[in-house]
């Protein structure tokens, strides 16, 4: 998943996609609508941080 975000954010930074197309892609939870995987050299999740009120 991670992957496909960064992808797409690398889409969105491209302005090959709108702020709203992101948004919308993220929305759907639909990796169809992602952009490409990149590829996992050096990418990794290090950490997740929730909100207080989940």
């Amino acid at each position: 998943m991670v992957r496909e975000i960064t992808g797409t954010l690398l889409d969105a930074g491209k302005n090959k996609i709108t702020e709203n197309e992101f948004r919308k892609i993220i929305e759907s939870k639909n990796r169809s609508y992602a952009g490409a995987s990149v590829p996992a050299h050096g990418l990794f999740l290090t950490e997740i941080k929730y909100p207080d009120f989940l």
